[in-house]
């Protein structure tokens, strides 16, 4: 068994089996035919990845290991906010005619500030403090931004992220306001997971653990039998994750530097309706 399937399995049993459910309450998104989705939710869940053992994607479904690189490179390394720099369509929904997204989620990570170091955005930030300061308590990422909110086309989701260094361990912490989790939960866990291999790599640190919190699990109402059918896949080992060794600059690395080998899954019948 994955430690990633053991992991998904407990939160979405803790969902199903002790959530709160908003059906009597009225909710912002909507199904494409117009109907409420409404969740059955979670408060609060905590996930702990030690990437030092397995790579951290599921066997009970297939998670699109190159799809997601793609879109957290997008995010990162290209800091971009229009989907014509993303090779999937996953955000089109939010884009406007131009394929923006607004002020959102790259855009944030590439403006700059002012620091007495000199002006770096978050990204180089986080690379120069990992490279020159590995001790400091203070090398994070926030993308939620208030006064730019009224300028996003959505509330960045996976919003904060926690980098700190015990010895030549890197370590990371994940925020998540709200997690839809059967569409993005381990999509989210490949992509931070990945995240944490490429800044250690380039800092000469090794990699840790990954921490995942999250404010709103919750699973829609149409998701639920289908999560219910999930769980009971057979369940295949961690595939091994390969990352280009000879990248030692972060904006160097490609979709193509990142591999899984043996990566065995289950494959998905259903179709996943995404709320909007």
């Amino acid at each position: 068994m994955s430690l990633a399937d053991k992991v998904f399995i407990d939160t979405c049993s803790q969902i199903i089996e002790q959530g709160w459910w908003d059906t009597d309450v009225n909710v912002r998104p909507r199904w494409e035919d117009g109907t409420p989705a409404h969740t059955v939710k979670k408060f609060c869940i905590v996930n702990r990845y030690d990437l030092t053992k397995e790579f951290p994607i599921t066997t009970l479904r297939r998670t699109a290991f190159k799809s997601a690189i793609d879109e957290i490179l997008w995010i990162w390394q290209k800091k971009s906010n229009n989907v014509n720099d993303l090779n999937s369509h996953i955000w089109d929904s939010w884009a406007d005619q131009s394929g923006s997204i607004g002020k959102a989620y790259g855009y944030q990570l590439g403006v700059k500030h002012k620091y007495k170091e000199g002006e770096f955005d978050q990204v180089d930030r986080v690379l120069y403090d990992l490279k020159h300061n590995p001790q400091s308590r203070r090398i994070m990422t926030n993308i939620y931004v208030h006064q730019d909110l009224n300028e996003m086309h959505l509330y960045p989701c996976a919003y904060s992220m926690t980098f700190n260094v015990s010895g030549k361990t890197l370590n990371g912490i994940l925020n998540q306001r709200s997690n839809d989790v059967l569409t993005a939960n381990n999509w989210n866990v490949v992509q931070y997971a990945v995240l944490m291999h490429m800044m250690a790599q380039v800092s000469g640190l090794e990699v840790g653990e990954l921490v995942h919190v999250i404010a709103d699990a919750h699973i829609y109402d149409r998701h639920v039998p289908i999560v219910k059918k999930i769980l009971k896949n057979p369940q295949f080992p961690a595939p091994k994750f390969w990352i280009n060794p000879e990248i030692k600059n972060f904006y160097d690395f490609k979709v193509e530097d990142f591999k899984l080998e043996d990566y065995q899954f289950n494959k998905l019948e259903d179709k996943i309706e995404v709320a909007i």
